[in-house]
């Protein structure tokens, strides 16, 4: 028999655990006051380590300086009307499945409209490419280059067209070629002054970097 690869048959987080962690809103609030002040409540505009519960608004109130804060202020869930439970499960979907999840698919899993859903996602994708972003890659790092986009009809064609973005795709690897982390970034072009910011941006310094592409 084939050994199991450890990797596809790693234990992942459930939908069970997930509702029994994060099934109500209040347990999803908890759960970013603690990520928000891991060490306890401090105030953001004072430094204060103590305050007040404003139970009926759900917020936190200094008792220094009276700031008032909450625990979805500064994130995607700021001033959002939706449960927090169905933000915690749109993010398990788009995170755990090894299928890529549509904006159509969250809004019959969320019951939620179409434009909701859209929306949700492209904030979650945003923060999952900053989050992404701010931990450049290292070890054996494999690049390419590639355009997304078609032509315009009667425009330019191939790798000149207008309607064309630059990209630049990374991936990370272990010794073994399995891939560990990616970095997906749009350029300006393919120049070499634009690759050196990119890298120097997105890759820690001793990497050691492939590619099948010549840079002018």
């Amino acid at each position: 028999m084939m050994a199991k690869n450890k990797i596809q048959f790693q234990e992942g987080y459930s939908l069970f655990e997930l509702f029994s962690d994060y099934g109500t809103d209040e347990q999803c609030r908890q759960a970013l006051f603690k990520w928000k002040f891991p060490d306890g409540f401090v105030c953001p505009e004072c430094g204060c380590k103590t305050h007040c519960t404003l139970e009926n608004r759900n917020l936190y109130q200094c008792n220094h300086c009276h700031h008032q804060t909450s625990a979805t202020c500064g994130t995607i869930f700021d001033s959002t009307k939706l449960a927090l439970s169905k933000w915690f499960l749109a993010i398990h979907l788009m995170t755990q499945l090894k299928t890529a999840v549509s904006a159509l698919e969250l809004k019959r899993q969320l019951k939620v409209s179409y434009n909701t859903a859209w929306s949700m996602k492209q904030k979650i994708m945003q923060v999952m490419k900053e989050r992404d972003d701010s931990k450049p890659l290292s070890g054996i790092i494999q690049i390419d280059d590639a355009y997304w986009g078609g032509e315009h009809r009667g425009g330019s064609r191939g790798r000149g067209s207008e309607n064309k973005t630059p990209i630049v795709a990374a991936v990370s690897t272990n010794e073994d070629g399995h891939p560990i982390a990616m970095n997906l970034n749009v350029l300006s072009g393919f120049k070499s002054s634009e690759i050196k910011r990119w890298a120097q941006a997105h890759l820690v310094p001793g990497s050691t970097v492939y590619s099948d592409y010549s840079w002018q």
